[in-house]
């Protein structure tokens, strides 16, 4: 494992709602791409469940379709920084940067019981005719987003911070490959290309696709229209 880095710094992204960017040696935009994408889908579902009506079941079921999407890569994501980045910096950190390692694994565990609840909550909207249902599924988003969203922005000031101070480019690549790409179901590949580039800002959406190579365009082109009719759907009383 590596110490403390002393190379050249790269440019960070700095995406929309994204709080901070830490400088330093190793390019983590798809952290950052992926907090865009979880805030973006984070403040849709709070402002869409606020004005949706309790009895449109068709745009709830779209909701819940699109909340599967979400939570699905949500659950992933957080699930290889449980397995790999957390424990890699704990081996490595002192003992006060410690604690905002353990922090994070807290805030994680919280990850899974607020997914569950929504999921339940969305079973029962679809399913139920208790107009009540509705009301308390979007009080279960918001607090989903502020929750959510607290995390990510403590993530990204603190911990990324850590791993720029700790980790080289071939570390950070190694968790990856071991921890994200590697555990990527087909079916899940297919639900996040589209799902990452919605809404991207057009600059960096073109030098991801890029970067990404030919078989993640033509995944994007071949998904786009499907997912953005299904957002289209479950957003309708918003725009």
């Amino acid at each position: 494992m590596s110490t403390i880095q002393t190379t050249a710094y790269v440019e960070q992204w700095r995406l929309p709602r994204q709080v901070a960017a830490p400088e330093g040696p190793v390019d983590v935009k798809m952290m950052y791409v992926m907090h865009h994408a979880f805030r973006r889908d984070l403040v849709m579902f709070a402002e869409a469940a606020a004005v949706t009506p309790a009895d449109d079941r068709e745009t709830w079921g779209a909701l819940s379709r699109r909340w599967q999407v979400f939570s699905e890569i949500l659950h992933h994501h957080h699930s290889g920084e449980d397995a790999g980045l957390w424990p890699w910096l704990l081996e490595v950190v002192d003992a006060g940067e410690r604690a905002t390692l353990e922090a994070m694994e807290a805030e994680h565990a919280e990850i899974d019981p607020i997914l569950t609840a929504c999921r339940t909550g969305f079973e029962r909207v679809t399913t139920a005719t208790d107009p009540a249902a509705a009301t308390r599924l979007a009080e279960r988003l918001a607090a989903a987003r502020d929750t959510l969203l607290a995390h990510m922005g403590h993530e990204e000031s603190e911990a990324m911070a850590l791993v720029q101070r700790y980790m080289t480019q071939a570390d950070w690549d190694h968790v990856v490959e071991s921890n994200f790409d590697k555990k990527v179901a087909p079916k899940l590949l297919l639900a996040a290309v589209p799902w990452i580039a919605h809404e991207l800002p057009r600059g960096a959406a073109d030098e991801l696709l890029a970067e990404a190579g030919t078989p993640m365009k033509l995944i994007w082109l071949a998904t786009r229209r499907r997912f953005e009719r299904l957002d289209e759907r479950a957003t309708r009383h918003v725009r």
